[in-house]
């Protein structure tokens, strides 16, 4: 029977190990099961007054202006509740606590983005439910680390476990929440963390198939049709696409800049009434656009090309307001709607340009692909997100084409970064640090403490002949037995390395230095270690669980030194 404390040693080790992939299963279970109540809400809500789900043309003008102000109210009396201090929420706030707390979410936050989010998808807000769901799928998982005082670089994990099950569950796309967790959320292909991830999206999709049934948003997309006649159509789609994810992601920092200053009262209050008002105009505009999405793949009239722009610069400015003002819902849903927007809409200017038979659903996919790639600068999360959403492989040449020159004008000609990146940077909030920190964050310090140490309840005299001899036995040249003592002082206990020093004139006698331990918590990595000792450059820190007097091994300087210079 492994022992708790062999569990968690595991745990902080650096290694793909089964304790942390069985904790991936629970942490995903958990966020799956959160989703699932998180989504029975909503379309609980939704049924009360409209005819299908996010359809919000079936209500009358008055009803689409008043409900976005009511939704509003409900979400300022919850943030009331609790002091109007715990508004921060969706992908941004994750990410930020990914860096300072390694994925460990404030519950107070977590209530208001549950409430919130349910609420702003319920009454016509121009958001998406993948916010809600990397929050919820963060905060459920990463409670079980915290709960049980795992090490922080498995709590780490665990969170990303939970993001990827909450995207699985809300969208059923396991294969591209995989992906956005890497390419998005933690910026990098971790192997030790890749498996885990996977797990957790598959208990994700599995549980919300078998609750919902397994299907997509976009499946009512027939088969494309599109080859490579089409490429340089798709060539300047793409620039078209990447020219406006740059417009959109600076809208939304400007908006964000613009409206720090005032209260959320008053910001959501602004969000609702313009939600409202077009509402009235473009009731197609209103919810996460699925439901515009569906209306224009079946249009085929050129005709139609005032509304699908009227339609596009009403979801554009909803939704770069709504978020911009601190509604607590999510970006993705909202920017694959624009996406398809602005390629049904691109197919029609280009008709013109370069005449074609061009189908507004392949146009729509593509569109999806190019915006989204460009706007959350996520290439290949957004290949795979359009691919499962559209239940179709045949879109993956078409879609990179479209992704790469997109990207290339997003990225290159207009220097645009991913919107959470620049929200985050708006805001003034942490999302990155130096790659030293960020190599020792995955590394545990219980997979790393040396236990086997002379532990003495006094200083010694060196200088008396019996007590050098006693110490040189008990130390030894590579410091595996590192020789610590433990002084009591007003039933206060301090712990001291007394670190052996050799010269050429005594080469067989050590001569000590005396280095006061830092205290350390268990849950701690290397990285928190490295910079209490930074400072001095020398010494250690004694590892500790909750009561700082019991005593666990201790992890040196020279040890962090060694690791980073040779792994």
């Amino acid at each position: 029977m492994v022992s708790f404390s062999a569990f968690r040693k595991q745990l902080a080790s650096p290694k793909l190990s089964w304790q942390i992939c069985l904790l991936a299963i629970i942490g995903g279970l958990s966020a799956a099961m959160l989703i699932v109540i998180f989504t029975f809400a909503i379309k609980f809500i939704q049924q009360l007054y409209l005819t299908t789900h996010d359809n919000y043309t079936s209500l009358d003008a008055l009803s689409r202006f008043d409900l976005p102000i009511i939704g509003a109210l409900v979400i300022l009396f919850f943030s009331w509740l609790t002091g109007y201090n715990y508004h921060r929420t969706g992908i941004p706030f994750v990410l930020h606590r990914l860096k300072i707390a390694y994925g460990a979410i404030p519950a107070r936050n977590t209530f208001h983005q549950f409430i919130g989010g349910i609420v702003s998808l319920s009454t016509g807000f121009s958001v998406g439910k993948e916010g809600p769901a990397v929050h919820l799928g963060a905060a459920a998982s990463s409670f079980l680390g915290v709960t049980f005082a795992l090490p922080n670089n498995s709590i780490r994990t665990l969170c990303a476990c939970g993001i990827a099950a909450g995207i699985a569950a809300s969208f059923n796309t396991p294969i591209a929440a995989v992906l956005f967790v890497m390419e998005v959320i933690l910026r990098e292909y971790d192997m030790q963390m890749f498996i885990p991830i996977m797990l957790a999206a598959i208990m994700g999709s599995m549980v919300t198939s078998n609750i919902f049934g397994s299907t997509h948003d976009y499946e009512f997309i027939s088969q494309i049709m599109l080859n490579h006649h089409d490429f340089l159509v798709l060539i300047l789609l793409g620039i078209l696409l990447g020219s406006l994810a740059a417009l959109f992601n600076r809208i939304i920092t400007r908006t964000i800049k613009r409206f720090d200053k005032y209260h959320l009262f008053t910001r959501l209050m602004i969000a609702a009434l313009i939600t409202g008002c077009f509402g009235i105009i473009v009731p197609h505009a209103m919810g996460t656009g699925a439901t515009a999405v569906s209306f224009l793949v079946n249009i085929s009239d050129n005709q139609q090309l005032l509304f699908v722009f009227n339609l596009l610069a009403a979801k554009l400015l909803m939704t770069v307001l709504v978020i911009g003002l601190g509604m607590p819902g999510g970006l993705v849903g909202p920017i694959i709607a624009i996406g398809a927007i602005s390629g049904v809409l691109g197919s029609l200017v280009l008709g013109f340009i370069i005449p074609g038979n061009y189908i507004a659903s392949d146009f729509a996919l593509m569109g999806m692909a190019g915006f989204l790639a460009a706007t959350l600068n996520a290439p290949l999360a957004a290949l795979l997100t359009v691919v499962e959403l559209s239940n179709q492989l045949e879109i993956m040449l078409p879609a990179m084409i479209v992704i790469a020159s997109s990207c290339l004008v997003s990225g290159q000609l207009f220097k645009n970064k991913s919107a959470f990146a620049m929200q985050l940077d708006i805001q003034h909030l942490l999302y990155r640090k130096p790659p030293i920190e960020t190599a020792l964050q995955k590394i545990g310090v219980l997979s790393q403490v040396i236990d086997n140490v002379t532990l003495l309840d006094c200083f010694p005299n060196i200088n008396e002949p019996h007590n050098n001899k006693n110490i040189k036995e008990k130390s030894t040249v590579n410091e595996k037995t590192p020789i610590i003592v433990q002084n009591k002082e007003d039933h206060h206990v301090s712990y001291y390395w007394l670190e052996p020093k050799f010269n050429d004139l005594t080469p067989n006698t050590p001569h000590h230095c005396q280095h006061k331990l830092i205290p350390l918590f268990s849950q701690a990595t290397l990285a928190e270690a490295y910079l209490l000792l930074l400072h001095q450059g020398n010494g250690g820190v004694y590892i500790h669980d909750k009561n700082k007097q019991n005593f666990l091994g201790m992890i040196t300087f020279e040890q962090i030194k060694k690791h980073l210079l040779y792994g």
